[in-house]
């Protein structure tokens, strides 16, 4: 799943930031690394559209659920 779009979807790293209850920086580095798992669950549960959306447009894995999965 693609981080940067839901990222984006939320309006950006300052408002995912707020969003997520964490510190910008930290969700900069989900841009390259990808969301963590429980993220992209809270995203799903407060934000359906967003991650339907991503699910959709996203094919893949974040490099964090790969990495989690082997």
């Amino acid at each position: 799943m693609d981080s940067n779009l839901i990222i984006d979807r939320l309006g950006g790293t300052t408002a995912a930031a707020r969003f997520f209850e964490v510190k910008a920086p930290s969700v900069s580095e989900w841009r390259k690394t990808g969301l963590p798992r429980a993220r992209l669950m809270y995203v799903r549960a407060m934000r359906p559209e967003i991650y339907a959306e991503a699910k959709k447009l996203g094919a893949g894995e974040t490099a964090r659920q790969t990495a989690e999965t082997a």
